[in-house]
């Protein structure tokens, strides 16, 4: 049960806006690059690299819940977080472990699905609007992680065991992702599914250009290398949360002079 209170607390995840997408897309493209950066440049390999990851996510984590409301820095930083480690869980599971992507792309349809099963069951919502209780927020950052390791899953099961390629592989998840927008534009997609579908789908849209920009060429991709890669989208990204952070600072002071 919500109580009053609640209501009136503040959202803690922010708007969509264009800079929400274009912050999310850049940020689940980097979490791909970053999870080869880590694991095969740097020479950690993926066990030991989802260890430290897994921690520093656990820490960022703990710093957005502690806001209590929407934060630009806490929250983008813990996205892009859970974006590496997303896709670190799907490649232990298939280069460690053996598993088909077949498989994962099933299994974490089936744990997201059930993610949004118990959380509407719970909240009888699954709007991003309301994301204003611990409990919702639990949820919605439940409901991010799976996107992200299916994304990874879904991606790689289309650029590389169905040999497609990572070009075509991100037009084709564009093309779904610019149909869902338009579903909704124009013929009234129910605004709640399309965002998760277009969530989701972001993800290997994203990932297959990190792929298709940082691999090497005998390997369908352009070689600009891992490092390189990494290192254009976060600095993107860090410049996009400095302006959401100024806009928001700004928005701030102009309701304080209307009240």
């Amino acid at each position: 049960m919500i109580s009053q209170a609640d209501n009136l607390a503040p959202n803690r995840v922010p708007d969509v806006t264009l800079d929400f997408w274009l912050i999310k897309i850049m940020a689940v493209t980097m979490g791909e690059t970053a999870a080869d950066y880590l694991a095969v440049n740097l020479g950690l390999g993926l066990t030991v690299t989802s260890l430290i990851m897994g921690g520093i996510v656990i820490v960022a984590l703990v710093l957005q819940f502690a806001q209590k409301r929407y934060v630009p820095w806490a929250y983008w930083l813990a996205v892009v977080l859970i974006s590496v480690v997303g896709t670190l869980v799907t490649d232990n599971l298939v280069d460690d472990f053996g598993v088909r992507l077949e498989t994962t792309t099933i299994v974490f349809s089936v744990a997201l699905a059930l993610t949004f099963a118990v959380w509407y069951a719970s909240e009888r919502t699954l709007s991003i609007h309301t994301i204003f209780t611990t409990r919702r927020e639990i949820f919605y950052w439940l409901a991010i992680l799976f996107t992200f390791s299916l994304g990874t899953a879904a991606g790689d099961l289309v650029a590389e065991r169905f040999d497609i390629g990572y070009l075509a592989t991100g037009l084709i998840f564009g093309g779904v992702i610019a149909a869902i927008a338009f579903a909704w534009f124009f013929l009234g997609l129910n605004s709640v599914l399309a965002f998760w579908l277009a969530y989701i789908l972001t993800r290997p849209f994203g990932a297959s250009f990190g792929d298709l920009l940082s691999h090497p060429g005998e390997y369908g991709g352009l070689g600009f290398g891992a490092t390189f890669t990494s290192l254009i989208f976060l600095g993107c990204i860090v410049a996009i949360v400095l302006h959401m952070t100024l806009r928001k600072l700004i928005d701030e002071d102009e309701l304080a002079l209307l009240d």
